[in-house]
């Protein structure tokens, strides 16, 4: 598979409504994979757990994390990264960084939609994390374009000796 180029990932993690699916690891060793929210930011990805999530209290106990950010639709694009989250605000200082969490909710619901979520919910207390990705590991792809060959796209390992492309 083609990876994205930089700009491509970048413009790809800046679309509206792509949502992303973070595994964390709970206390047993097992995973939690949950859809979230996120915006991606000064080479981070950015994302709020409220308070009393299960996956919030994954982060505080272990801060390694699997995130996921793809689409159903062609190309097909995909973005994964593992690596560290760091908490940059903690519970009780969200009104540090409620500008951030509003461009959040901006990216799934508008900017009204936005409003009324943030009035909704504004006493839920949660966190900050983000993902640095100079920091994580990476892997992206997606689907062969217009011009782009499209057999043999994937990588070698996944074929049986002797395939013919």
């Amino acid at each position: 598979m083609p990876k994205l180029k930089a700009t491509e990932r970048d413009q790809f993690l800046q679309e509206p409504g792509v949502v992303m699916r973070i595994a964390v690891v709970r206390a047993d060793g097992s995973p939690l994979v949950t859809p979230i929210w996120f915006i991606h930011e000064n080479n981070a990805i950015y994302f709020t757990p409220r308070e009393k999530s299960e996956w919030f209290n994954c982060l505080r106990r272990d801060p390694r994390v699997a995130l996921s950010i793809d689409e159903q639709v062609m190309p097909y694009r995909k973005v994964l990264v593992e690596g560290a989250a760091e908490l940059v605000h903690d519970v009780g200082e969200d009104d540090d960084w409620r500008e951030l969490y509003s461009r959040i909710a901006q990216r799934y619901v508008g900017i009204e939609g936005a409003r009324q979520y943030i009035h909704n919910t504004i006493d839920q207390p949660r966190g900050l994390y983000r993902v640095a990705i100079g920091d994580a590991t990476m892997v992206t792809w997606r689907m062969p374009v217009e011009g782009e060959a499209s057999m043999g796209i994937w990588a070698s390992r996944y074929y049986v000796p002797g395939t013919d492309f």
